[in-house]
């Protein structure tokens, strides 16, 4: 089995497309154009390659090169390589169907066997945490989860792979997903969250809400609280039908997404074209360009909407040419939201964060010093009838004095 980069174009090149890059996929060659997309030789030019073997069922390496014979300069690389992209899709399109079939049929197992999840008909809340460190909090969080009298929750863990990362004992023994590597101010975050969602999804059609959480995360309140917290916040007080609707067909209840969504912050319009001018265009009107927190709760009628999205992605995972400006995963979620049902969403996150003295684009980080039961206090205290149910950033340092008053103070609600 053979794939080389020799290719020659029979065709001649749009003007508005780059080649970066092909590969071997299911006897056929793909690539990714400049504007993002994914797409199949054949649809768009003939393509002659000298010397491939493509067998069909066999994806091989990824190869980048660049066609000088065309009159736009080649485009910073993607953080999105092809094969990465690819394999999401699939995932994507598995969780999609598999939320389909348990709507159609509630009674119908899921499509696919998981050994992550477990049957229980009581709706769930998926915790997904995103990592690219140790979870070094992980004994604050088994501690957290033991307040659980029933198996109400699921853990999921995406951890970068290319990170040394230690898998915690506990309730995240066996959580951990299929990764790929994670970059900040990058697109690589928002495939991370997608895949931590459309794993929770394929994996227990019981997960109901689904909280997105850093290992820099602690829990402000018992499971108990978090869990009423959620399950009693429709909008509508009606009673509340039985749960295998709730994400899915008619007649769910009208709970709402916890999702910080804000539209006059002075950062948008750099933000904006930070891929350029008027890139974002059609797809996404300067008008609708939102920011918020990147860490949120979204029920499942939202996460479906997100891991069904292929527009604003498209969008959204091309690179930066102002890399000052570039934060795509505070803007992808809020947006998509915004403008696909913003009254189901609270536009605030239920996730504290101290902005204050920030370093670098980082929030305040709580060392051991800080941390006593007035911050704990604190932190809870939100501006809506909500309370805070999550808090970072804190410092590997902290769990200490955190264990220490965990029972006292942190879950005694």
């Amino acid at each position: 089995m053979e794939l080389s980069s020799s290719v020659v174009i029979t065709k001649s090149l749009p003007r508005n497309v780059v080649v970066q890059g092909y590969r071997c996929y299911e006897g056929m060659i793909w690539y990714v154009s400049v504007d993002g997309d994914v797409k199949c030789s054949v649809s768009r030019w003939v393509v002659r390659t000298v010397r491939t073997l493509c067998h069909t069922f066999k994806v091989f390496d990824y190869f980048r090169f660049n066609m000088s014979n065309t009159e736009n300069p080649p485009p910073r690389p993607l953080p999105i390589s092809l094969p990465d992209e690819l394999d999401d899709l699939s995932l994507l399109r598995r969780a999609s169907l598999s939320a389909t079939a348990t709507a159609a049929d509630p009674s119908r197992p899921t499509l696919s066997f998981s050994h992550l999840g477990t049957t229980n008909p009581r709706p769930k809340i998926a915790f997904l945490f995103l990592t690219n460190t140790d979870l070094v909090h992980a004994p604050l969080w088994n501690k957290f989860f033991l307040g659980s009298h029933q198996p109400l929750f699921n853990v999921y863990v995406h951890a970068d792979p290319s990170a040394q990362i230690t898998p915690p004992p506990g309730v995240f023994e066996g959580r951990f997903i299929s990764s790929k590597k994670t970059l900040r101010a990058s697109p690589s975050l928002i495939s991370a969250a997608r895949r931590l969602l459309a794993a929770a999804i394929i994996d227990d059609p019981e997960n109901a809400f689904f909280a997105l959480l850093s290992q820099h995360c602690i829990p402000l309140h018992s499971f108990d609280f978090v869990y009423k917290s959620l399950f009693a916040s429709p909008k509508s007080r009606k009673a509340r039908p039985r749960h295998r609707q709730y994400g899915g067909g008619g007649g769910e209840a009208d709970y709402r997404s916890f999702i910080e969504i804000l539209d006059k912050e002075p950062v948008l319009w750099d933000r904006y074209n930070a891929r350029g001018e008027n890139v974002m265009m059609p797809e996404v009107k300067f008008e609708e360009f939102r920011v918020g927190s990147q860490f949120f709760v979204l029920t499942r009628k939202h996460a479906l909407m997100v891991i069904k999205d292929r527009k604003l992605w498209r969008k959204f995972k091309l690179p930066c040419l102002n890399k000052e400006s570039c934060y795509p995963e505070e803007h992808y979620f809020p947006t998509l939201l915004s403008m696909e049902d913003p009254k189901g969403c609270t536009h605030f996150t239920l996730t504290r964060v101290n902005w204050t003295g920030s370093v670098d684009g980082h929030p305040h980080t709580y060392a051991a010093p800080e941390v006593s039961p007035e911050l704990i206090f604190k932190l809870r205290a939100s501006n809506s009838s909500y309370s805070y149910l999550f808090a970072r950033k804190f410092s590997p340092d902290s769990l200490h004095p955190l264990m220490e008053m965990a029972d006292t103070v942190i879950f005694r609600d």
